[in-house]
Order: C-alpha cells, then sequence, then structure tokens
C-alpha cells in the first residue's frame, strides 16, 4: 500500500452531513456557555467587567485626569467614544428589554432528572417561568398564529416552540421592528402637453395665448428635486416657474388702465444666433384701503387620504393665516367634503376670527371623496352671502381625485364655467404628493377665472396666502390675452417659450366669448420668446422657392424697423366688453448686450433656461447647469424672502441628479 498523507486523503472526501442529535447538543452547549460567561449579575473581580464597564472606566480617567486641563483635545474623543459607547449597548441590550437576566436555557436530554417524573416537572418549570417573564414583560409580541382555517406550514409551526433535547419549548418572539417608511407609488395626475415648435414667421406670422399666473409647477419641481429625483417633464409649466417669482416691473399710474407692459429685445444666453424678446406686465397695486369685500368660501377637502401632515394639518394652518388677513368687511364659510357634502361653517363675518379657526380646527379626515357634491355646495354658500362690486371666490383645498359623484374633468368644467358667468370664481390649493390631480386642478382654476397653487410647505403658504393675497384674491382683469404679430422682414422663426397649455386660437383674441386668463392686484407677469432675425444661421427652416407674396412683402416693408407689434386684450372685473392695448416693437427696445438687460430680467431669463432644462428642450441642450447658476447669481438682486437663493440651491440639486450636463 502506497504512503499517502492522510491530510491528502481527508481533503478529497465529502463532508458528512451532521446528525441531529449532535447539532442539538451543541446548539444548547453554546447558549449554557453564553449564560454563564455573561451572568445577570457581575461576579468576580474587576477584570470581568462588561465592554460598558471598561469604557465608563476609560471615560472616567480620561475626564479627570488626562485631559482635565485641555477640554479642545477631550471634545475631539467625544464622538468616536460615544459612538463605541452606543454599539457596546445596541451588543449588549439590543432590544431595550431592561436589563433583567436572560430567560433560563432549555435543559437537554443529558441535564434532565432521570425517568419520566422527572422529566414532566422539568417542563412544567419551564412553562411557569415563561408565563412569569411575560407577565413581566407585557409589551412582548404575542406568539403568531397561522390563519383561521388554514394549517400552518412546518415553518411555521416551528416559529414559535423549539426542540432542544426531545423537550418542546414555547419561544417568546421580540417585538419586530418598525420598517423603514416606504414611498408609495406615485399617483398624481398631469397633463402631457408638447413643447411649443419653432414657428416660420412668413408662414405663421401670429402667436396668441392666454396669460397665466399659476405658480404650481414651480412648488412640483421644488419637491421632486429636493426629495432627490428629476420632476416629470410634463410637471415642467416653463412659465409658471417664471412667474413664481416677484419682479419690479414698471406699473400703470392709475387704475383707468390696469397694467403696464415692458418689452425688451437681448441676445440670447444660449444661443449667439437669437434674440429673446422679453414681455414684462405688472398690474396696477390697489392699496388695502380700496380693497373691496371678499365673501369667501373655503372648499375643504376632509377625506381619509388627506390624514397626513403635509395634506390636512398644512392646510389648516395656511388657511389660518389667510383667516388673520380678513377684516369685518369680509365674510368666510366653510365647506367640507368626504362621502357628501356639509357645511362646517355658515357664512361669518371676519371679524369673528376665532368662531372661524374653531371651525377649522374641527376638521378631521375620514372617508371618500365627494367633490362635485362639495362644489355644489360651496357655490350655493357663495351665491347665498354675494357681495355686489366685490371679490366672491371659492377657495377649494385637496390633494387629489374626486372619485365620488360626477367627476369626470369635462362635466367639472362645465358647472365651473356655467358658475362663473354668476360672478363666483374658484381657485384651486394643492396639498401632499402621490395622488395630486394637477390635470384637474388645470382645468377648473383655468374655466373659474381662478388660480392654481400647490402648497408643499408652510412657507409656501404664507407665500400665496398672505404676502400674494391680495394678488391672488383680488382681481383687476379678467380675460387677459396676448397677440403677438412678427415682422418677416426682420424675424425669420419665433418659439414661444412655455405657455403650451394656455395657447389659443388666432381667431379667439377678439372674441370676447372665449375665457381667458386673470390677474390680481399687483400682479407680475412675463413671457418670452426666441427669435431668429433674418438671414441668421441659426435659421432652422428653408425659405420658401417662391418666395413671399406681393401683399405681405409690402406690409413688412412698410414697418421695418419693428421687431413685432404686441397687442393685449382684456376686460375690467365688472364689464363684459374687452379693451385693447398696443405696443410696437422698435429698436428703441432694443439692448446690444444681455448683461445690459436688467436684473430682475436676466433672472427671468435663468428660470426660463431652468425650466427648459428639465424639459429636455432641444435649445438648450449644450447650455449647462453652470451657466444657469452663473446667470441667475449674477442676477440675484433683493431677495428678501429667500426666493431666489432657494432657486439656486434647486439648480444644483438637479444638476447633481442630472450628471451636471
Amino acid at each position: 500500500m502506497s504512503e499517502k498523507d492522510p491530510f491528502d486523503m481527508l481533503r478529497g472526501r465529502p463532508v458528512p452531513e451532521p446528525r441531529r442529535a449532535a447539532r442539538e447538543r451543541a446548539v444548547a452547549a453554546a447558549l449554557r456557555s453564553f449564560d454563564e460567561n455573561i451572568p445577570a449579575a457581575t461576579q468576580g473581580s474587576a477584570a470581568a467587567k462588561r465592554h460598558t464597564g471598561r469604557f465608563i472606566d476609560l471615560w472616567r480617567g480620561l475626564m479627570q485626569r488626562k485631559f482635565a486641563a485641555a477640554p479642545a483635545i477631550a471634545g475631539i474623543l467625544v464622538l468616536p467614544i460615544a459612538g463605541y459607547a452606543a454599539w457596546q449597548l445596541m451588543e449588549e441590550n439590543p432590544f431595550g428589554l431592561g436589563r433583567e437576566a436572560p430567560p433560563p436555557v432549555p435543559a437537554t436530554d443529558a441535564e434532565a432528572p432521570p425517568g419520566k417524573a422527572g422529566q414532566a416537572q422539568q417542563a412544567q418549570n419551564r412553562e411557569r417561568d415563561l408565563a412569569g417573564q411575560l407577565a413581566a414583560r407585557p409589551e412582548a409580541a404575542p406568539a403568531m398564529e397561522a390563519p383561521r382555517g388554514v394549517a400552518p406550514t412546518p415553518l411555521e409551526a416551528n416559529r414559535n416552540t423549539r426542540d432542544f433535547g426531545g423537550a418542546m419549548t414555547k419561544m417568546v418572539p421580540l417585538p419586530a421592528p418598525e420598517p423603514y417608511p416606504v414611498e408609495e407609488e406615485s399617483r398624481d395626475r398631469l397633463q402631457a402637453f408638447d413643447t411649443n415648435p419653432v414657428r416660420s414667421a412668413l408662414e405663421s406670422p401670429v402667436s396668441t395665448f392666454s396669460i397665466d399666473v399659476d405658480t404650481a409647477s414651480y412648488s412640483f419641481v421644488r419637491r421632486s428635486l429636493k426629495a432627490g429625483i428629476m420632476p416629470d417633464p410634463d410637471s415642467v409649466r416653463v412659465e409658471e416657474m417664471i412667474n413664481y417669482f416677484p419682479y419690479d416691473w414698471k406699473g400703470p399710474d392709475s387704475a383707468a388702465v390696469p397694467f403696464n407692459t415692458t418689452v425688451t429685445v437681448m441676445p440670447t444666453p444660449w444661443n449667439e444666433h437669437t434674440r429673446l424678446m422679453h414681455v414684462a406686465i405688472r398690474g396696477y397695486d390697489v392699496e388695502p384701503a380700496r380693497q373691496p369685500a371678499a365673501n369667501l368660501v373655503f372648499l375643504i377637502d376632509t377625506s381619509g387620504s388627506m390624514n397626513q401632515q403635509d395634506k390636512l394639518p398644512l392646510l389648516k394652518s395656511a388657511f389660518r393665516m389667510l383667516v388673520n388677513q380678513l377684516t369685518e368687511r369680509d365674510t368666510v364659510s366653510i365647506v367640507t367634503y368626504a362621502g357628501n357634502a356639509g357645511v362646517a361653517l355658515e357664512p361669518t363675518s371676519g371679524a369673528d376670527k376665532q368662531r372661524i379657526l374653531d371651525a377649522l380646527d374641527r376638521l378631521e379626515s375620514a372617508g371618500s371623496t365627494a367633490g362635485a357634491a362639495g362644489i355644489g355646495e360651496a357655490y350655493r354658500l357663495a351665491e347665498q352671502s354675494f357681495v355686489k362690486d366685490g371679490v366672491n371666490r371659492i377657495l377649494l383645498a385637496t390633494d387629489g381625485d374626486f372619485n365620488v359623484g360626477p367627476s369626470s374633468d369635462e362635466e367639472l368644467k362645465r358647472l365651473v364655467e356655467e358658475k362663473r358667468r354668476s360672478g363666483v370664481f374658484l381657485s384651486v390649493f394643492g396639498f401632499g404628493r402621490g395622488n395630486l390631480n394637477d390635470q384637474l386642478m388645470q382645468t377648473i382654476a383655468q374655466n373659474g377665472n381662478g388660480t392654481a397653487a400647490y402648497i408643499d410647505t408652510l412657507a409656501e403658504a404664507e407665500k400665496v396666502l398672505v404676502e400674494e393675497a391680495r394678488s391672488t384674491l383680488f382681481p383687476i382683469a379678467r380675460d387677459v390675452k396676448i397677440q403677438v404679430e412678427f415682422n418677416p422682414a426682420v424675424v425669420s422663426e419665433y418659439r414661444l417659450i412655455g405657455y403650451e397649455t394656455r395657447a389659443l386660437k388666432r381667431e379667439d383674441f377678439n372674441n370676447d366669448r372665449v375665457d381667458a386668463g386673470e390677474i390680481g392686484s399687483g400682479h407680475s407677469v412675463t413671457a418670452i420668446y426666441e427669435i431668429t432675425p433674418k438671414g441668421s444661421p441659426a435659421q432652422l427652416m428653408d425659405d420658401l422657392r417662391y418666395g413671399e407674396s406681393s401683399a405681405s412683402q409690402a406690409g413688412a416693408e412698410a414697418h421695418g424697423d419693428e421687431w413685432a407689434f404686441v397687442k393685449i386684450r382684456y376686460k375690467l372685473p365688472e364689464e363684459d366688453t374687452s379693451k385693447l392695448i398696443e405696443t410696437p416693437v422698435t429698436a428703441d427696445n432694443e439692448v446690444s448686450s444681455f448683461a445690459q438687460a436688467s436684473t430682475d430680467q436676466r433672472f427671468s431669463v435663468a428660470v426660463a433656461a431652468f425650466g427648459q432644462k428639465l424639459r429636455d428642450t432641444d435649445a438648450t441642450t449644450a447650455f449647462g447647469y453652470d451657466r444657469i447658476m452663473e446667470i441667475a447669481t449674477a442676477a440675484r438682486g433683493s431677495d428678501p424672502f429667500g426666493y431666489r437663493a432657494e432657486f439656486l440651491s434647486l439648480v444644483r440639486l438637479a444638476s447633481a441628479l442630472d450628471g451636471g450636463r
């Protein structure tokens, strides 16, 4: 027989399966050893202390002797030593069950007294000991049971019992740890739309759209970025992002003309071969003493889904701010809807603030969402307390869908349009996340002569309902439309930045029956076109083979010094016939460099670039976040409320999430 290394012989053999009895004896021995090495009460010399005991001695020595005169060095050691202590405490007592002795370890067959009587007695002692432990620790979770009528699987059957040496012992499960919060899948409904295309000034020289002062999109974008998520492109409405910020545009001199228009042509930061035509509108600011009386109805969603901190509790705090701005000339009613509509507060004078606030405090969330029924009840109360020559407005606050009753967008749109003719307008305020129907918010706000805002923080509530309360609640002009005609002799192409969901037909401009947006007291509105001068290498479309007609050529040459002609049509709040403001855009409106534009103009362009970047618009593909930061930082200007500083932080977040491109 040839000699072989015995280890080589063993190395090639398979590892034998462990015998069950041997495995159970090993487990029991390990548990017994653990209990002996860490007794319930500390015994023996100081050398047998646990890790935390050693830590206490170490800490005392360091503080009293080593570093008593060097607190700076001691401070440096605080964090690592404290972290070590916390780790050791978790090792010794990870579940916070108190400093009691560990439960007795079940005996194995080798330890059991001889005879069946001894084994039975031992089993009874174990059951008694475990019952005592459960009584002393009532917070321990009960044993898990299989669903009624379903036989437990072998794994479930053994989950609460353990076989140690033939003796079945009931195990006491520890309380389950709190699960990490998992964000639910978003069910936000957004209106999909295409970005405005580049148009030929020769083929389509006229651009028409409704004014927009909503700001919800900016708050959506902010919420997403702060959550570490790039916003859905359909949640980005560039005009709402631009108009989120207050600007110091020049306003009108009197209320006779409700707003003033300032047009500036400047170089484009993201394309040296194009220009930006910047249209800035500022509404007349009504003095508080001359503000009309307000008849307000708070229509509040109190459905079960509103039971979250950023929904009904935030809503209550937001509306409390608004109530504190009211006077004795104002009236407030509160309608709630959850399952069915109910009146939480009959029309009440703004002087009785405590009664209004108490009604808000009593609101609780429960049930489904009968939004349509709530709107009907709100209109009834608004018409009951109607103020002639005053403000009659419903303020709808909700987190999502109207899922009970007539709930299609078209049905609600028709209802809101019909009631608008009575002089009662409707504004919408969205709260919370995951269930917001932004598309429906836009529909009913636009057709209800109101605004749509999204309130995600108390600071946003203060902005919308306190700082901008006059512009939000007190309209100075309604059905405001803008129409721009470009001169094809000077402009070859143009595109409107934003306002995709506010586009109107050319013939709608002169039709007073067509609804459009409204401007409130002191509101500022901005619209920006990117235009391509005639002969610029940035032109995207080829010239027509057969040129332009003699009539259009003659008209263009007659106004050869004009870039465009801006027309604004509006109605005063109490009138049904529109008025017209016209502004030619000539060389006098130009600035030779982007740096010569005003601070507010440059900042609004930075916001426009950011919005286009988030929508992945072709024009700004090569324009980096660093350039947006550079422009916005240089044009930050006066920022008393920190809105522009917050914008800079959002650009940084987007840059990090988008790879800095």
